[in-house]
């Protein structure tokens, strides 16, 4: 199974800023932190703040925060809210479905198997990513190296 770009960005947006604790960087800091185009970050932190894991506040003095939702929130959760929760496969789809789609055992294999993949990112959270050691590295990131 492949994640969406977008997927993979908001999970690591909220593992960057669950680590951010006395700071609240920008969209534009983040996306250039992971180095990612502005404009797909906002949309990802645009989606993550609908979904009341992020706070963004505009101006001066703003930035993005983690919300305690967002610290706690489900890792298959987030996957699920991002890449939807339908078929693997889409065999009725398109202008000529699949002939074997009213037969098929390959398509309930493979919902099992995405299943599978989900309820192994269920019992994570966001905070369970940051551990040592990753989160010391994610303090790293988008910062120049000392001499």
């Amino acid at each position: 199974m492949r994640l969406l770009r977008s997927t993979d960005l908001a999970l690591r947006v909220l593992m960057r800023l669950s680590v951010a604790e006395d700071t609240t960087p920008t969209t534009r800091e983040v996306s250039a932190d992971m180095d990612v185009p502005y404009t797909h970050a906002a949309k990802v932190v645009a989606e993550l703040q609908h979904q009341g894991l992020v706070d963004a506040r505009r101006g001066r003095g703003g930035g993005l925060s983690l919300t305690e939702k967002g610290r706690t929130a489900s890792v298959g959760a987030v996957v699920r809210s991002f890449e939807g929760d339908g078929d693997v496969v889409d065999c009725e789809g398109g202008p000529t479905p699949c002939p074997l789609h009213t037969a098929c055992r390959l398509r309930g294999a493979l919902r099992k198997a995405q299943e599978a993949f989900f309820a192994t990112l269920d019992p994570l959270t966001i905070g369970d990513m940051t551990a040592s050691p990753t989160g010391p590295l994610l303090l790293q990131i988008g910062r120049a190296p000392t001499p």
